[in-house]
């Protein structure tokens, strides 16, 4: 995806254009997928991760945009909580992006990827751990 390429959402140019580049659509996208039950998080780089640490949310992680010549293709890569009915949960993942994006910036996804990349199964924690 060419940094540089930003999509042209308005239809009439009387009073300029309005564009949106891609990453704004990362960051809507994982806004959203963060909003469902089920996602315990996303998949992210080194570098997202080691960020995240140091106190500062990527939202866009975990979200690949690629716009085509047919339009915009998203990929989500997520871990799921351990228990939740992953193509239930896939389907609200999928619903929640097009609504999201389509109320926000009126365009129109053709394609919504979910990789789920793990299960988070909870830990116990420490009062409900019995004593010795």
């Amino acid at each position: 995806m060419d940094e540089n390429q930003l999509l042209n959402v308005s239809e009439d140019n009387s009073l300029g254009r309005v564009e949106i580049a891609p990453e704004v659509i990362e960051v809507i996208a994982g806004i959203a997928v963060n909003e469902v039950n089920g996602v315990a998080n996303m998949r992210g780089n080194i570098a997202s991760n080691v960020t995240e640490r140091l106190g500062k949310k990527k939202h866009g992680k975990g979200v690949k945009v690629e716009l085509t010549e047919e339009g915009i293709e998203i990929d989500v890569y997520t871990v799921l909580d351990y228990g939740v009915s992953i193509p239930k949960v896939c389907e609200k993942i999928q619903d929640n992006i097009r609504t999201t994006l389509k109320n926000m910036t009126a365009l129109e996804i053709i394609e919504i990827n979910v990789h789920v990349v793990g299960v988070q199964i909870e830990e116990k924690s420490e009062e409900s751990k019995p004593e010795k």
